[in-house]
């Protein structure tokens, strides 16, 4: 994905097109360097137990280190080097500089495939590596560490879409804020929260997707995405209004749309682990809301306002574009009202993540409720 997407952005990309690219690709590239040596280090240290299975096997790795822990200071030493290239890609706060520039200057196929695909192969790095091979430094260092940056990528994201007056560069911000929701919910390490971690990266794919493509839509008409040059547009754009009004509802988790089922899920998850982490990421939900729908009242909706550069008649959505849209909301109503489907596709994998990590039960619960009324007796 790295070369192809280098050069998307660095050939077919707006004016500061370049400079997009090489930050992406310095980025991206950095982080899978340490992590490839973070890779390396680890086989080798697994090697020196004995291992006669196929080295770079993830499940004969898992089985040589539970027979053979390694020390603690090794597994964090792993897992922040694994790490490296996952926090850049999803991206994390702070390493999530480089997405809103190369969103913004990419065209709309690179910014599609920017939120479908790249992104999410830092949450499956986290999901497929690091949680299976290092459940102790993943439990002990990586879930106040990595929880607390899902947080503040929440609501950093979610301010940070608010305060902006270019869409594409809003939509990208909201993809910080919503990934901190997939990081947020696979370091809550129970069922749900994993569940929804996986969820929201696929409704993220959707919903973010369709959205970029709108967007260019809009732009394609318009050559502007600023909010401060457009205006009740739905009186032009009937067919693309309601598509984006469905999109940005999707995307904002309405009950019965995809978006809603995955951030639940997560936000459960994560108040069984820590409830104070999931009240602050549910404050995301109602920025998230706040900033789409401001988004759709300014743009689409009050008196009509155009660059003054367009002239003669704006044409609504054509068959190719709605091809290329209806599809990705009807994915979006499916999940929301039916995500079984979905759900058990996904169950078992989540339940052999899960079982490395020890789950509180209520008799534990009650003990230790019992154990601490006695000490503050």
């Amino acid at each position: 994905t790295l070369i192809p997407l280098f050069f998307l952005v660095g050939i077919w990309g707006g004016v500061q097109r370049q400079f997009a690219a090489y930050r992406f690709f310095i980025y991206t590239l950095a982080g899978s360097v340490i992590t490839l040596l973070g890779l390396v280090a680890l086989v080798l240290k697994v090697m020196e137990t004995g291992l006669t299975a196929t080295p770079f096997s993830i499940p004969d790795i898992a089985a040589a280190l539970k027979a053979h822990p390694l020390s603690d200071q090794w597994q964090i030493g792993l897992l922040l080097a694994l790490s490296a290239g996952f926090v850049i890609k999803v991206p994390l706060f702070p390493f999530h500089t480089w997405l809103p520039l190369a969103h913004t200057e990419a065209p709309t196929a690179g910014s599609v495939l920017l939120a479908g695909i790249l992104l999410k192969l830092g949450c499956y790095g986290f999901l497929r590596i690091c949680l299976p091979l290092l459940p102790a430094a993943v439990a002990g260092f990586g879930v106040p560490v990595y929880a607390t940056m899902a947080v503040i990528g929440i609501v950093y994201g979610a301010l940070g879409a608010l305060a902006q007056s270019d869409i594409k560069k809003l939509v990208a911000y909201s993809s910080v804020s919503h990934l901190g929701f997939c990081m947020l919910g696979m370091f809550a390490l129970n069922s749900e929260g994993i569940t929804g971690a996986v969820m929201q990266m696929v409704n993220h794919g959707l919903s973010t997707g369709a959205l970029f493509l709108l967007v260019g839509m809009v732009y394609d008409r318009y050559h502007t995405r600023e909010l401060s040059e457009l205006g009740g547009l739905a009186t032009r754009l009937p067919l693309l209004s309601v598509c984006m009004v469905f999109i940005c509802l999707a995307s904002a988790g309405l009950p019965g749309l995809n978006g809603f089922v995955g951030e639940l899920l997560a936000l459960i998850g994560m108040f069984k682990a820590n409830p104070i982490y999931a009240a602050i990421g549910a404050t995301g939900v109602v920025l998230g809301a706040w900033y789409l729908l401001d988004m759709l009242r300014r743009a689409f909706f009050g008196p009509l306002k155009e660059p003054a550069s367009v002239h003669g008649p704006i044409l609504d959505i054509n068959m190719r574009e709605a091809l290329a849209v209806v599809p990705l909301m009807i994915l979006c109503l499916w999940i929301g009202v039916f995500p079984k489907p979905l759900l058990d596709t996904i169950e078992d994998d989540v339940r052999e993540v899960v079982k490395m990590y020890p789950q509180p039960t209520a008799s534990t619960v009650d003990v230790a409720d019992h154990e601490k009324t006695k000490v503050e007796r």
